[in-house]
């Protein structure tokens, strides 16, 4: 599967290029081509140190050629870059594409880390993307609780369940199955795109619990 990253040259980009190279094709994207073929060439230096011999790749691009080539393309970009980027790549993926936003809402503030659309009265990350999707039932909401540091270690083990939110069945699973490849993870079904706010909430709560309880790198895990 080709596996497109929007983003990745930075840390969670680079995270989810070391853990789907095992299998996959991995196309990292960036506004500067050359940036992500240099990226990419680390990235696959060090999958290589970490697993021995791999079954997929890693490559680099620029996001338009990212955009057009995938079939699963993630959106791991800041919030305030939403609308720019969405509005110039959404439009050139494929019809079968799935869109995979862990895009987080989120703002530091004297109190700790806020949700924007609460507090600004904007729209949550799935909707704004949403806008910009020709199949709006190809966005699958995913990976908002997860460990930047642990992400980007392939050596380090995971324990985490990953709440997943989108509307069509297909897409879903085919989700569902990427975070089943990451050893550790486990894939939690909540419902609809309508609740993918709720995903998008929990990140500053589990960002302010870590803070306040001075707890290292945690994660989500039902039992």
């Amino acid at each position: 599967m080709k596996i497109g990253i929007i983003g990745g040259t930075g840390g969670m980009g680079k995270g989810f290029a070391l853990r789907f190279c095992k299998k996959h094709a991995v196309i990292i994207g960036s506004r500067d081509a050359e940036r992500a073929k240099t990226a990419a060439n680390e990235y696959s230096g060090l999958a290589k140190d970490a697993y021995g011999n791999i079954n997929g790749t890693i490559v680099g691009k620029d996001n338009l050629s990212v955009a057009n080539e995938s079939e699963v393309l993630i959106l791991s970009i800041p919030y305030e870059n939403i609308d720019t980027t969405c509005s110039e790549l959404l439009s050139k993926i494929n019809d079968d594409c799935i869109v995979i936003s862990p895009i987080v809402p989120m703002t530091k503030t004297d109190v700790g880390f806020e949700c924007i659309p609460i507090k600004e009265n904007k729209l949550f990350s799935h909707q704004t993307v949403e806008k910009h999707m020709k199949d709006k039932t190809k966005l699958v909401s995913a990976f908002h609780v997860i460990s930047e540091k642990k992400l980007v270690n392939p050596t380090l083990s995971l324990d985490y369940d990953i709440f997943v939110v989108g509307d069509d069945k297909n897409s879903v699973e085919t989700v569902n199955s990427l975070i089943n490849e990451i050893e550790g993870l486990r894939p939690i079904y909540l419902g609809p795109s309508t609740l993918a706010y709720l995903v998008e909430m929990s990140t500053p709560l589990l960002l302010n619990a870590m803070i306040r309880n001075k707890m290292k790198n945690p994660g989500i895990k039902l039992v």
